[in-house]
């Protein structure tokens, strides 16, 4: 068998695998490590790649900033910003029809400024919104939809986990995707509040209107808020800034990394001043972020492993080569692309996709012509694969945040959650395809950036 065929049964083997629920991460190492032995003829070749391998890349400073964005995160979820977010954006919007239901993606959004999953946006986001939406009277569908689609807000608003190693892999700097996630994660934030007042104007009774708060509460909430934006400006102003602070001139600049643990710092004392966190909840978030690290570093090495097979395998290069005699326009082969990263989005977690894709893919969209310079193209193209591994997570019937929502609210069909969710699916295609036609909107924030 040559080495392409073998690696493309390997990697259907590595699907049926995870389709038969086995660990993504175990999926990914056992088949690249038995395909690379296979090619080798001996295991001791591969065992000794794999210790070079497991040392060199998580002696890497890059992967610090990992557990420390994580830590944010579990300080973030902890220190009740959640329920800060949500009572002052629907203080502002809820006496609007579907105002609560706007409110929750706004939250969501701000949240999502601050802690960077998907899942634990929608987790936590859900425990806060959903039973106050359902005291209000808002139906089932556009309560549990608005929440699952909320949730992909967390990922995509920087600072996030997933474009840091995007980054790394593609050797791209990582405060530019963050400034290029920005605009893109503006645009998803209120396109799916747009897609609630659709959906309230369609469905009246849906989502009953409630009383004006008085400005003065409404600005008592605001104000309560200001810890999230504080944070935010704190993280991305410190990577993003150019900041003169001494009498010398001397200019002082956080490294990604540095911003990172300022964030987790500065999350870590509002938790202490709220008085949400205290000593057993200190020691769940830093269990939580051990676990989520050792996690997501499991995964980096089961996909190095198995990306270092098609490596072997020249797959990669072949793929390249095949497409670039295709005769297919450059846009065509995005699109392919796209909705293969949709598809299999539906059954694997964000993270996974983009480390076990990236080295396929990556090398083709380098060898099109996108009428960009190849890091503006890398930098698009990792924005666009984002968006769209999230779109997967709310793609009936089995993304993940839908049972996320599902799992707090045992007791609504996930046939309505379904239903809830289509709406900003539709806005998702829409936003999808104008970042393609359009993609300065991801990339004008960067032109500045050095």
């Amino acid at each position: 068998m040559s080495g392409f065929g073998l690696s493309v049964l390997g990697f259907a083997i590595m699907l049926g695998a995870i389709f038969l629920r086995m660990p993504i991460a175990v999926a990914m190492a056992v088949t690249g490590f038995v395909g690379s032995w296979i090619i080798r003829g001996q295991p001791t070749a591969v065992l000794s790649q794999m210790k070079t391998l497991s040392y060199d890349m998580f002696s890497s400073y890059s992967l610090s900033i990992v557990p420390l964005f994580l830590l944010m995160g579990q300080f973030a979820t902890k220190s009740g910003m959640s329920q800060a977010l949500f009572d002052a954006a629907s203080d502002w919007l809820g006496h609007r029809r579907g105002g609560v239901a706007m409110a929750a993606v706004g939250a969501c959004a701000g949240f999502g400024a601050v802690c960077g999953s998907s899942l634990a946006t929608a987790s936590t986001m859900g425990q806060v919104a959903l039973p106050e939406m359902r005291k209000r009277g808002y139906s089932n569908a556009l309560s549990t939809g608005t929440l699952a689609a909320g949730g992909t807000l967390g990922i995509l608003i920087p600072p996030s986990v997933i474009l840091v190693l995007y980054a790394i892999m593609t050797e791209q700097n990582i405060v530019k995707m963050f400034l290029a996630a920005l605009v893109p994660g503006i645009l998803a934030a209120l396109g799916y509040m747009l897609a609630v007042a659709i959906y309230v104007r369609i469905h009246p009774g849906s989502a009953p209107a409630a009383a004006r708060v008085p400005y003065g509460q409404r600005m008592r909430s605001l104000v309560r808020v200001w810890p999230v934006i504080l944070i935010f400006s704190l993280v991305m102003g410190g990577i993003a800034g150019d900041w003169n602070w001494s009498k010398d001139g001397i200019q002082a600049l956080f490294t990604p990394t540095e911003g990172a643990a300022w964030g987790a710092v500065a999350t870590g004392l509002y938790g202490l001043w709220t008085g949400e966190l205290n000593r057993k909840t200190i020691e769940e978030c830093l269990l939580g972020t051990a676990s989520a690290t050792a996690m997501i570093f499991l995964i980096i090495l089961g996909a190095q492993l198995f990306n270092s097979f098609l490596a072997i395998t020249q797959t990669p290069q072949a793929l390249a080569d095949w497409i670039a005699g295709s005769g297919l326009t450059p846009l065509m082969i995005l699109v392919v692309m796209l909705l293969t990263y949709l598809v299999f989005g539906c059954v694997m977690d964000s993270l996974s996709m983009i480390l076990l894709t990236i080295p396929i893919f990556y090398p083709i969209i380098e060898s099109l012509d996108f009428g960009m310079s190849p890091e503006e193209t890398a930098i698009w193209f990792g924005i666009l694969a984002l968006i769209v591994v999230e779109v997967g997570l709310i793609t009936p019937p089995v993304g993940m945040n839908l049972f996320v929502i599902h799992s707090m609210a045992k007791d609504i069909p996930i046939q309505r959650t379904y239903y809830g969710v289509l709406p900003f699916l539709f806005s998702d295609v829409f936003r999808v395809a104008l970042l393609i036609a359009f993609p300065s909107i991801t990339l004008w924030l960067t032109l500045g950036f050095a």
